[in-house]
């Protein structure tokens, strides 16, 4: 794999999970539980669609193949996604929503600090603009689980099972391939390994002041980085896709 392959996978793949957790937000809009979290978690899906459309813009470049960053969206097919699972997993109530959310939050504020001292110019700006919206999403996530958890016995109840169901989605984060390899050796991204402990130390705080209990160490259950996803992945790209893909020819 050249230089160039593996900043196009690993730009791509910072894409997939900023588009696939967009538009997974972008399901609340009308059905969050009070208007201002109708607006806020709206607000949060624009933030990160329009990231996912300036990492494909640039994944796109690195490419020099022709492609767009509609036609990375719009015109592959599901095992060419490269989205950790967490990000395409359902809603479900409002509690599993915050659980991804605060996972998500606690690794990317520490990713884009990294990466914004990344030696890619473009890199570098691109983590410094998010790391101002990735500030107010973990604050949001934050928030809402200490409301949760240290709420009523059912909202307590419901947090906690949503961290439970969803942890075993999380060791895929940190997970390294020859993609980062290649790409830790000339100083463009770093080891996420490195961010583990200190993600762990954060998250496991905020479970601990919401008066919820840390979810016992056990399986992880990885692969959507290289493109194998559950069944929820399928759903989110037809209902994505559907348009561009019947009418090709289109112009909005």
């Amino acid at each position: 794999m050249t230089k160039q392959e593996a900043l196009f996978k690993y730009t791509l793949r910072l894409g997939d999970n900023s588009l696939i957790l967009g538009h997974r937000l972008s399901e609340w809009s009308s059905y969050a539980p009070i208007l201002e979290e109708d607006l806020a978690l709206t607000n949060i899906a624009l933030d990160l669609i329009g990231r996912a459309q300036a990492l494909l813009k640039y994944a796109a470049e690195i490419e020099s193949k022709a492609r767009t960053e509609d036609d990375l969206v719009f015109k592959r097919a599901e095992r060419q996604f490269l989205n950790v699972l967490l990000l395409e997993q359902p809603n479900g109530d409002f509690a599993m929503t915050i659980a991804r959310q605060i996972f998500n939050s606690a690794f990317e504020l520490l990713l884009f600090e990294e990466l914004s001292k990344s030696k890619d110019e473009m890199l570098a700006s691109l983590a410094t603009k998010c790391l101002k919206e990735v500030k107010y999403h973990w604050r949001h996530a934050y928030d809402w689980l200490q409301r949760l958890g240290d709420g009523t016995d059912e909202s307590h109840a419901r947090m906690q099972k949503a961290i439970n169901d969803l942890w075993m989605f999380t060791g895929e984060l940190f997970e390294i391939d020859e993609v980062e390899t290649i790409l830790i050796n000339d100083a463009i991204v770093i080891d996420t390994r490195e961010l583990h402990d200190k993600w762990l130390t954060k998250i496991s705080d905020a479970i601990k002041t919401a008066t919820l209990t840390h979810p016992a160490e056990g399986y992880m259950q990885t692969g959507g980085r290289i493109g194998i996803h559950t069944e929820n992945l399928g759903f989110i790209l037809a209902e994505m896709q559907y348009l561009p893909r019947a009418y090709p020819d289109a112009k909005w």
